[in-house]
């Protein structure tokens, strides 16, 4: 593992405290490393003193869209190192290689649409013109389940703002992130860009408290886990700089009364299995009508037991290990915790892996939290407000769907739901539309992730203009 500060390649020799293993065995491949921390100082130090990215719109543009190309040369490689890493089939990794060149191609465009400048017209016909600035220093920070792609939109978009980015992916997964990191040096360095523009450090919490707690970094963008969030907002209060936060989440399918049940189980089971059920939007609760509880998870595991399970890196691989032995305790304790019966599917498969579950007859109070792995809890309900009821009944806010047949009727129960994005008749990892934003509600989060709405949180507003008036109490 090699980090990068200041256009400078080392390698990083502090212990985490972690060993690293092999999903697809189990097998320790060694000990975690991280930056140390005059790396971590240094850093800071040479993003304090660039600032911000002074160049022009175009050349920030073209300098993205040229990032772009270079990622896009380096995504088979990437997605390849984040399988092996994280379990999560190459099947999987390599459609959600897409996001990597696309997030600093869409950063591009949303330049060039002009995003950053405006003007309003005063009653006097005088322009107010609005600028949206550049924060200064910010940290992206981003979890080991799809590190690289949450990397690459982060960064894109930070970079677009104009801020001099410090890069800092899980101790758990830094592969594929620190492949895209080379990726994006190699084109700054070509492009003439400031050595401290794009910088990536590696470690643990020590090393993201470091970061995110220092005044010199003026915005925090987080994806992680609810603890880690919590600390990082902490972190963040005391400076009054802005955070993005986006914590995961206990995400309902409500399955209507006139739902195919067909349709229904395969939805299910794209959510429990998807990234091995281990991502923000998963499976958290499974609400059915009243009675069919039984015959739905019957349904849902069938579907389960046909996919493939094996290495990772295998192509015909549907479903793999988890990422560490350690979480994978972690997810069998939080299952066995809900209560209730566990049925789970008949998969066995190398290393980590976890049969997928589903839980019926839990007291819906003791599956309010998220998992974060192939577990889910079964509600009936006997009405559509209770069905609502459940699916609201958490703190979490981030995802929801509703699987019916009448779409309009389904429409309207969506409607009730609070979460972030709410998807009816559908189970894609995809959000709904690319230039829609992605909130979270409650604990899920805070501020907006988006297209758009990443790049305008790396950014504040000026604004300027000549006013000609004067205050009422002047006597001159």
């Amino acid at each position: 593992m090699r980090d990068l500060v200041d256009g400078s390649w080392a390698d990083c020799t502090a212990l985490v405290g972690i060993n690293l293993e092999n999903p697809a065995t189990g097998e320790v491949i060694g000990p975690a490393l991280g930056s140390s921390p005059e790396r971590v100082e240094a850093s800071l130090a040479a993003a304090d003193r660039l600032g911000a990215w002074d160049a022009s719109v175009e050349k920030k543009a073209d300098t993205l869209e040229q990032i772009a190309a270079k990622v896009g040369e380096a995504a088979a490689e990437i997605v390849a190192l984040e399988a092996k890493a994280t379990g999560v089939p190459i099947r999987q990794t390599t459609p959600l290689g897409m996001i990597l060149a696309g997030a600093f191609a869409l950063a591009a465009g949303q330049l060039r649409s002009g995003i950053l400048t405006s003007t309003a017209t005063r009653e006097d016909g005088r322009e107010v013109l609005v600028e949206r600035l550049p924060w200064g220093p910010a940290a992206c920070l981003v979890p080991w389940n799809a590190p690289a792609p949450m990397a690459a939109h982060k960064v894109a978009n930070a970079l677009a703002a104009g801020c001099p980015t410090i890069l800092k992916p899980s101790e758990y997964a830094p592969f594929g992130t620190e492949r895209l990191a080379a990726a994006i040096d190699e084109v700054l360095r070509e492009a003439g860009a400031p050595a401290a523009l794009f910088q990536l450090l590696h470690g643990g919490a020590e090393v993201g408290a470091a970061i995110v707690g220092d005044p010199r970094i003026r915005a925090v963008s987080f994806t992680g886990g609810l603890g880690g969030g919590r600390a990082v907002a902490a972190a963040c209060a005391y400076d009054i700089k802005p955070v993005q936060l986006e914590l995961g989440g206990n995400n309902a399918l409500i399955v209507l009364p006139d739902a195919d049940e067909a349709i229904a189980a395969r939805a299910a089971a794209d959510l429990l299995t998807t990234l091995n059920g281990q991502w923000c939007r998963a499976l958290g609760r499974l609400i059915v009508p009243a009675g069919r509880e039984e015959a739905i998870t019957r349904a849902v595991l069938d579907r389960v037991e046909t996919l493939a399970t094996g290495d990772p890196a295998d192509a015909a691989t549907d479903y793999g290990p988890l990422i560490h032995s350690g979480h994978r305790a972690t997810v069998v304790k939080a299952r066995d915790d809900l209560g209730g019966t566990v049925h789970e599917a008949a998969l066995t498969g190398p290393g980590n892996t976890l049969a997928p579950a589903l839980v019926t007859g839990a007291d819906p109070a003791r599956t309010t939290g998220e998992i974060f792995g192939p577990v889910a809890a079964v509600h009936g309900y006997t009405s559509i407000d209770e069905a609502i009821a459940l699916a609201n009944g958490t703190r979490y806010g981030l995802e929801a769907y509703v699987i019916g047949t009448d779409e309009a009727a389904a429409l309207t129960v969506a409607k009730r739901v609070r979460a972030g994005e709410v998807k009816v008749n559908g189970s894609s990892i995809m959000s709904l539309h690319l230039f829609t934003p992605r909130p979270a509600w409650g604990i899920s989060g805070y501020s907006e992730e988006g297209t758009a709405e990443t790049l305008l949180f790396f950014t504040n507003p000026r604004v300027v203009g000549v006013e000609g008036g004067f205050a009422l109490h002047s006597r001159s």
